[in-house]
């Protein structure tokens, strides 16, 4: 027998288990563990179902770890990601009044709906209609709040986890509005 030869050769090899271990490596691990269940459940050699094992382990600590990093970014309420959601709200929302007073110039007229907006945009634009603090489970996303007020105003405004407008937890555009200023936007409800 030749002294470098693996001395039982029916047990799996170290590559085998070096590949079940790359399963424990996030996301792409997936592909390994796949190799590491495939190897192991084929094999009639000792070990192999401690490695498919393996390969089953860090394929769940992919799932477990991607599966927290979702609940806690798009389900979870009332942590520091609704704080961050609301940031990015407030940004779009700023930039959004810019786009429909650009529209007014451009038409002569605001846009009935934000939709109305969203289609004369051009395709590669930056400027978001959805309301990014809204994180529902659909697939659709919703708009923001906007609602024109004769030919002159309009509102517009995010409605926060209530989905209600003009309550508290509203995400409303923070334009300096100058003296003499033509802008168009209602930040108050007015009452008849």
């Amino acid at each position: 027998m030749n002294a470098t030869s693996n001395p039982d050769p029916e047990k799996l090899g170290t590559g085998a288990y070096v590949i079940g271990g790359m399963s424990f490596i996030p996301l792409i691990g997936v592909v390994f563990g796949i190799a590491a269940i495939a190897i192991g459940l084929s094999t009639g050699k000792p070990g192999g179902k401690r490695l498919a094992a393996i390969g089953a382990v860090g394929i769940a600590c992919t799932i477990v770890l991607y599966g927290s990093l979702f609940y806690f970014g798009f389900v979870q309420r009332g942590g520091i990601y609704d704080h961050l959601r609301d940031e990015l709200a407030q940004t779009e929302i700023n930039s959004l009044v810019q786009s429909i007073e650009f529209y007014k110039v451009q038409n002569g007229k605001y846009p009935d709906s934000l939709e109305a907006l969203r289609q004369s945009l051009p395709k590669d634009s930056f400027v978001q209609v959805f309301d990014p603090s809204d994180m529902r489970m659909s697939g659709r996303s919703r708009y923001f709040f906007y609602q024109r007020v004769g030919d002159d105003h309009y509102y517009l405004r995010g409605v926060g986890a209530d989905g209600t407008p003009f309550t508290a937890d509203d995400v409303v555009p923070q334009i300096p509005v100058t003296q003499g200023s033509k802008l168009g936007l209602l930040i108050e409800r007015k009452t008849p």
